[in-house]
């Protein structure tokens, strides 16, 4: 959290979601949803990777929105397996398109976070207003029942992880044929390995979306 973050709370499922909202200086051109690892070990919407998430999509014009899962800080209710978290993450999607209305939006998460986004996806593509692009890091293949996403989403992962192997990513990856770049010697929270992704997101979305010459 920074001077410029503004700290709302919204009514969820469960009860009250403990939110945090960061905004670019100009009028933004995007909504970016942050989602943060698993809650029963330790996961919270202050995780570093969370952050750093949340502040590259600053830097990239997009408002960001991150809240504490059930039963973290202080939101209310109890862990729901991912199920009630995509439940609260629609409803905050609903909220931030209620406040900025007519901006894309962009869905990205870190671990269990990876899992709701690619819930939410999922239900968005059924309800045919997808979001524009995913960011998944560390996504949690193997370890959660991972849909598919999108050919143009971005998944990022360490080298060194050791909670899902980069190989249960590549298993998950591989039959739809997306690329997954890979940070060298980096553990599962990326410890020194923050700037890359940063790097890594901004370059690949402003290239992406540069008109084509």
């Amino acid at each position: 959290m920074n001077k410029q973050s503004e700290k709302f709370t919204l009514a969820g499922h469960a009860g009250n979601m403990e939110c945090l909202l960061d905004a670019p200086p100009d009028a933004p051109r995007g909504i970016a949803l942050v989602a943060h690892p698993h809650p029963l070990y330790g996961g919270t919407m202050d995780n570093k990777v969370a952050a750093t998430l949340a502040r590259t999509f600053v830097a990239l014009g997009y408002v960001a929105a991150r809240f504490n899962f059930r039963g973290v800080g202080a939101s209310e209710g109890v862990h729901d397996e991912g199920a009630g978290e995509t439940e609260d993450m629609l409803i905050m999607l609903e909220h931030m398109q209620g406040r900025y209305p007519g901006l894309p939006i962009a869905l990205t998460g870190f671990s269990f976070g990876t899992f709701v986004q690619a819930q939410l996806q999922q239900r968005l593509m059924a309800q045919g207003r997808p979001a524009e692009r995913l960011v998944l890091v560390g996504t949690a293949a193997g370890k959660w029942p991972m849909p598919e996403v999108p050919a143009d989403t971005i998944l990022i992962h360490g080298e060194q992880d050791d909670t899902i192997t980069l190989a249960q990513v590549l298993d998950w990856a591989r039959p739809q044929d997306i690329p997954v770049i890979v940070i060298p010697g980096a553990d599962h929270f990326f410890h020194r390995k923050l700037g890359h992704i940063k790097t890594l997101v901004m370059q690949l979305w402003r290239r992406d979306s540069d008109p084509v010459r």
